[in-house]
């Protein structure tokens, strides 16, 4: 296809008309493998002749389909792009995206980082030279975006891979210092000097990310650098061309540069500046870092903070790092020293941050209820609780006393002229401080008396920030011991009061007190008559704010009212079901990654499944949630959903086990959780164990009749699979035996033919096995096809000749024991259980199976192991009796509350009461009281 048809084709992909639109994607799909098309798309994209929007197209078309296509996703997969036209590709890709104008260059900025991580080096080995080249030459810019994409591709590399690090870093740093020199050396430099420094600012925080290059540990080398980012910090930004508009300005970028810089020098000083915290073989250097750049980075910080006091102007991000970096600093000693020379000045530009950004605002904003991780306030209150902590005796009374003394001027004042800012200011202190002064005399006798003079009142004030604050601040202190059970009633009146205030963050700030209400609340009959209520304010918010802490609170409502939830289940999943749909959309929309609606999205998810427990007891209402859950449940076990695929499978594993009978629209998911366990959801086996244990146990003969598909062959598949892995660990199976235990005790008489295979796989891992733990589970497979039929499994085993190889371990497992004289194998009951079981099915073989000696030593195990179960039952009950809430009482190891935790969950519990174990054992008990 010519350049003027793309051109045709591409305009017509924008056509308002959808028959066009779509006559045109599918012309672009039917030839995007053609050759020469990714070149010519990127002819369009670069002629400047062509209009905009075309051009746009183009590049958007070119990024997708590099995306998709550039590298194969299997192994073994032929690529669809041809190596010419890569070559062509890579040669001009790197030129073109210097001269496109920036919508374009974000698209083949996004192309270039997948060709960067897929081909260099080995397929690209000249790109490290084209940039040194450019860095030398006029293509400055070109050459800085590219390296930025080039050093990103390693930042997070482990040591092996972080090899081309220290190659790239000795080829282009030096001329990246040359280069950084004289652009701090322009006077009245231009915006395009910022954005040129914050490329290498850039590049430089991705090379020192998780490693210092070693080319920086030469201490002139490494002064030449800190010389330029300590000019670059202390320097005056511009005022010219500085946007008036507040969220323009801290994107502004000489702010962004600004940033940057601080971002690297508290970089520099975690890995240098504490010399507790430095690697022994960089003692000397660490030395030189301290005594020459520390006190200089700490005066810099203190001093851009003191802008902010005389009015000057720091964006929120610079003045969190600025406060992180006072608060990491170190230990008692600089707390000390600083404070002694600047304490009160600090305590100023502390209080002074808490009240500035404490949204005084006439107009809320949805900003204020987002927990900010880098705003200025949240890093203000975590270096007054660090002040307080390290140097408590001396600060924390200066503190308050500051705080008292706002309090006391705030409630003097006449209302028009209060200090509403203040106010917001010291109640915020107040609320981080909440667990210092809740253990510390004489403040802790004090805290009811200050809620009822200071916070309460502000339920009422006609200012918004406020009401929130004494939300927050009431919730912060809602587990006080009220002396006055009437105090605590009227804040937890207020607050809910505050749910329907008119100001959103108000009613933000008192969902979130009320979680802590909740907790604290000895009598639910305060809160049971407005639950209705309460779950329809709940409801609009989650229609209004994505925000995990809403979820939470609900959470906590559900499991402190448990069953009396069941009238609301139906409705509470239904709003939870939307609203995660809702925080995902938008978390998938947000590129950065740091929007709160992933974190709501797994809330979300958490309390759907906190209902489902409540209401466990009610199965009928598992069939009307159903509906509901299933489009999540279907859409999240593929690899959308690696994100929140445990909280998934904990909501298939309730529905498949308290569900009156599991629906074929439930049995569709097992092909999705088979497939992601085969492709990349290994880690994830132990949690997809526990709802396929509820198929294979609840739903047997739909799991043992159904051909299509074929449920067997499907886990045979899997199970083999990862048994035979030689790549996998041993705790990275452990699931796979209990498995096909699973099988054996659910089917019996039904999968004779896979008796033979299950054993094959569970012996050849066997041989290979170290773990404790695993051998245990793959002997009692063994001991599971016993019980399931122990004349075939005795076949079986002679048949592949490994009879006298197994039960000579398992006896000799059996029989091992610890320096303590306790068992080293088989330590829970359950374990107990299922090898007496094996054992006693052999009993009633015929002699020519089980000849005398061999049936002497299966008796004398099976009587050693009933009588340890016997013991261990019996302890269990005492211990039971002497503390009810000892829910764990024989582990002795991680791997035995594995275990257990699996039988509890599985419906295989050692109390499970299975009428055929407990008849095996009744009667090996009375043979054994004949042969006594």
């Amino acid at each position: 296809m010519d350049l003027p048809s793309l051109a045709l084709i591409l305009q017509g992909a924008l056509s308002p008309n959808p028959s066009e639109r779509k006559a045109a994607e599918e012309s672009l799909n039917q030839f995007q493998y053609a050759p020469q098309h990714l070149v010519r798309l990127l002819q369009i994209i670069v002629d400047g002749n062509v209009d905009m929007a075309i051009r746009q197209v183009a590049s958007i078309h070119f990024k997708n389909f590099i995306a998709k296509n550039w590298s194969p996703h299997d192994p073994g997969e032929q690529s669809k792009i041809s190596p010419s036209d890569k070559e062509v590709v890579r040669q001009n890709v790197l030129n073109f995206v210097a001269q496109v104008p920036l919508l374009l260059r974000v698209q083949l900025g996004e192309c270039l980082k997948t060709i960067i991580h897929a081909d260099y080096p080995e397929q690209w080995p000249t790109l490290l030279l084209w940039v040194k080249l450019n860095l030398q030459d006029q293509q400055v810019y070109g050459s800085l975006f590219v390296l930025r994409i080039l050093s990103r591709k390693y930042e997070f590399k482990s040591d092996e891979e972080r090899t081309p690090v220290h190659h790239i870093v000795e080829e282009t740093f030096p001329h990246l210092l040359n280069i950084f020199n004289r652009l701090v050396q322009i006077s009245n430099p231009s915006i395009d000097v910022a954005d040129l420094i914050k490329l290498i600012c850039k590049i430089f925080w991705s090379s020192i990310y998780l490693e210092i290059p070693k080319l920086l540990f030469d201490s002139t080398v490494f002064n030449a650098w800190m010389v330029l980012f300590l000019n670059v910090l202390e320097r005056p930004v511009p005022l010219e061309g500085q946007p008036a508009d507040p969220d323009l300005r801290k994107s502004w970028g000489w702010w962004k540069v600004k940033k940057w810089t601080v971002h690297i020098l508290n970089r520099l000083y975690t890995r240098f500046g504490d010399m507790k915290l430095h690697n022994p073989d960089n003692k000397a250097f660490a030395q030189m870092f301290q005594k020459n750049y520390a006190g200089k980075i700490l005066e810099c910080h203190l001093n851009l903070l003191n802008e902010i006091r005389v009015g000057g102007y720091l964006p929120d991000r610079v003045i969190n790092l600025i406060l992180q970096y006072l608060s990491n600093r170190g230990g008692p000693t600089f707390f000390s020293s600083v404070f002694r020379v600047c304490g009160m000045v600090l305590f100023l530009l502390m209080f002074f941050i808490l009240h500035f950004f404490s949204a005084c605002l006439t107009n809320f904003t949805i900003a204020y209820i987002i927990e900010d991780l880098y705003s200025p306030r949240t890093a203000a209150m975590d270096f007054v609780s660090e002040l307080v902590r390290r140097r408590g005796k001396e600060n924390l009374q200066k503190f308050i006393l500051f705080i008292v003394e706002i309090f006391k001027r705030y409630d003097e004042t006449t209302v028009e002229y209060r200090p509403y800012r203040q106010k917001d200011g010291a109640l915020l202190a107040i609320g981080a401080l909440c667990d210092k002064l809740k253990q510390t005399d004489p403040y802790k006798s004090e805290l009811e008396r200050m809620l009822v003079q200071h916070v309460f009142p502000e339920f009422s004030s006609p200012v918004g920030h406020l009401r929130a604050k004494a939300a927050w601040v009431s919730g912060q202190y809602a587990h006080v011991n009220f002396s006055d059970p009437n105090n605590f009633r009227k804040a937890l009146h207020s607050v809910v009061a505050g749910m329907r205030d008119p100001e959103l963050p108000v009613r933000i700030d008192s969902v979130f007190a009320l979680r802590s209400f909740v907790e604290a609340c000895k009598d639910l009959g305060e809160i049971r008559p407005i639950l209705p209520q309460l779950l329809d304010e709940f409801f609009k918010l989650m229609n209004e704010v994505e925000n995990e802490d809403l979820v939470f609170t609900l959470e906590t409502i559900v499991d402190k009212f448990g069953e009396e939830m069941a009238p609301y289940a139906l409705g509470l999943c239904q709003n939870l079901a939307a609203a995660f749909w809702k925080c995902m959309n938008t978390a998938e929309a947000d590129e950065e990654g740091d929007d709160p609606g992933a974190l709501a999205a797994v809330g979300c998810l958490r309390a759907i499944s906190t209902i489902l427990e409540s209401v466990s007891r009610l199965p009928h209402l598992f069939v009307r949630i159903e509906p509901t859950l299933l489009p999540i449940m279907r859409r999240m076990l593929t690899t959308d959903g690696q994100e929140v695929f445990e909280e998934v499978l904990e909501i298939v594993s309730y529905m498949t086990f308290f569900s009156p009978t599991i629906s074929m629209d439930m049995w569709s998911l097992w092909p999705l959780m088979m497939e992601a366990l085969a492709d990349w959801a290994i880690d994830f086996f132990p949690n997809i164990l526990v709802p396929l244990d509820n198929y294979i146990s609840r739903s047997t003969v739909h799991f043992l009749t159904c051909k299509e598909p074929d449920y067997q062959q499907s886990l045979w598949n899997m199970i083999s699979s990862i048994m035979g892995d030689k790549n996998l660990e041993d705790g990275d199976i452990e699931p796979a035996p209990k498995l096909i235990q699973v099988v054996f005790q659910n089917c019996r008489g039904q999968v004779d033919h896979w008796v033979e295979p299950y054993i094959r796989i569970t012996v050849e891992r066997l041989r290979r096995t170290e773990k404790p733990y695993l051998k245990c589970l793959l002997m009692e497979v063994v001991a599971d096809a016993l019980y399931y039929n122990a004349s075939l499994t005795l076949n079986v085993l002679q048949k592949l000749n490994i009879a006298t190889e197994v039960f000579n371990l398992w006896f000799q497992m059996l029989e091992q024991t610890k320096k303590s004289g306790a068992r080293a194998n088989f330590k829970r009951e359950h374990d107990k259980k299922i090898c007496c079981l094996g054992l006693t099915s052999l009993i009633p073989l015929p002699a020519d199976q089980l000849p005398g000696e061999a049936l002497e030593r299966v008796f004398k195990s099976a009587l050693d192991l009933l009588v340890a179960y016997k013991d261990q039952v019996a302890e269990a009950a005492k211990e039971e009796a002497e503390d009810d809430d000892d829910m764990d009482n024989f582990h002795s190891d991680d791997e035995e509350e594995e275990g257990d935790e699996f039988d509890k969950e599985m419906g295989v519990d050692e109390e499970d009461g299975d009428e055929a174990d407990s008849c095996s054992l009744q009667k090996l008990a009375a043979r054994v009281g004949l042969l006594e």
